[in-house]
């Protein structure tokens, strides 16, 4: 187990990060396991004899390439047992969780089909993307046999924390957070905006709270996110409110009943962007379908990516959309356009949402009610559960 230190100042020391450490803890891969890394580009051809890594704007991939792919290439690869460490690009798909594309290719830059060269005959897939591949990767993976690992928008701060940490330790963590909250009747999350306060309304219908805890073992098919380390459930149902802060800074309204946003109100920005939300919704409503309620676990830095900030321990945040990978029914052949089957979180964290202040989340249970989280804090009752 790694040691955890601290500063002075509270503040977590991780160590440095490790690739072998890393796929050892998370995969415990059997000898001779194949693994292959794939990065996405807007114009594949970039790839062909590594050109990309001549544009300095292509940080994610640059990571790929020299944390994972010189990592295999510098002898991890042999000190943990595995074959292979070929890297791959395909198309960037241009939204979270869309479908790959059927083809792919090697850095000679000839054309590979993902199902007959990528998923057949490797046992571990690594992806290292802009977007998120989690829904299709574990799709595919279910389908034809593979482990697999997604970790898009990787940075810096993410190497140095959120895959620098031991997954035994988040599992256990996670697990302790998963069993305080599991077979909820139902959730609700207080919202502040501008003085006037929100409340959405989630239906759990007692399920199982599931867990990413970032350990893919054993020989059945699974895609791990990582970084890792949150509790989420797949909503029955949903009503109330909620806000939601738009990329371009926009704040809106979020309408919701029989669990879909139905329609956006416009609260400070541009009427616009509102008016282009409505309008999605209205040729493809499954879009509003709120498909996640999610819990971070860890004690993490903000990386300014949500892949690792969902994760933090005290954020809470809603998906709309595709939720086939987390167990729930919406599948990509259910919306209107291909293009809009995506998997789309919002996230509520002090340094995401700063305008919105969310002071309770509540979790009904066996007749009581259990407050959470507070005001982007765990709750006495959270701190309990991880002190047990």
């Amino acid at each position: 187990m790694l040691e955890v230190q601290t500063t002075d100042a509270g503040l977590k020391i991780f160590p440095p990060f490790s690739l072998a450490r890393l796929l050892k803890t998370v995969f415990d891969p059997e000898i001779g396991e194949k693994v292959c890394i794939l990065i996405d580009l807007d114009d594949p051809q970039q790839f062909k004899d590594f050109a990309f890594l001549e544009d300095s704007s292509l940080t994610i991939q640059h990571h790929a390439y020299e944390n994972f792919y010189l990592g295999f290439k510098n002898g991890v690869a042999e000190e943990i047992g595995l074959t292979g460490g070929e890297m791959y690009a395909y198309k960037r798909t241009g939204g979270s969780n869309l479908d790959l594309p059927e083809e792919c290719y090697d850095v000679e830059g000839n054309q590979l089909n993902f199902e007959e060269d990528i998923y057949k005959p490797y046992d571990l897939v690594l992806c290292i993307s802009t977007e998120s591949a989690t829904a299709p990767l574990t799709a595919s993976a279910k389908k034809i046999g593979f482990r697999g690992a997604t970790m898009h928008g990787m940075n810096d701060i993410i190497l140095r924390s959120g895959l620098a940490v031991d997954y035994n330790e988040v599992s256990v963590q996670t697990e302790k957070l998963r069993l305080s909250m599991t077979k909820a009747d139902a959730a609700e999350i207080d919202f502040t905006f501008d003085g006037d306060t929100y409340t959405l309304k989630l239906i759990l219908d007692q399920q199982e709270a599931q867990k990413s805890h970032g350990l893919c073992l054993g020989k059945d098919p699974d895609i791990a996110n990582l970084p890792a380390g949150e509790v989420y459930y797949v909503p029955a149902g949903a009503e109330g409110q909620f806000p939601m802060l738009y990329s371009d800074g926009t704040i809106g309204i979020m309408n919701v009943s029989k669990g879909r946003i139905q329609e956006a109100e416009l609260l400070k920005g541009d009427q616009a962007t509102i008016d282009a939300h409505n309008a999605k919704m209205v040729r493809d409503p499954v879009t509003g379908e709120i498909g996640e309620l999610g819990f971070g676990t860890q004690v993490l830095p903000v990386s300014g990516r949500d892949i690792q900030d969902e994760k933090i321990l005290g954020t809470v945040h809603v998906a709309t959309g595709r939720s086939d990978h987390l167990g729930g029914h919406l599948t990509p052949d259910l919306f209107e356009e291909a293009q809009n089957a995506t998997h789309d979180d919002i996230l509520f964290a002090p340094h995401k949402t700063p305008q919105i202040n969310v002071p309770e989340v509540r979790v009904h249970r066996d007749g009581e009610t259990l407050v959470v989280i507070e005001n982007f804090q765990p709750s006495a009752y959270l701190q309990a559960a991880l002190a047990n």
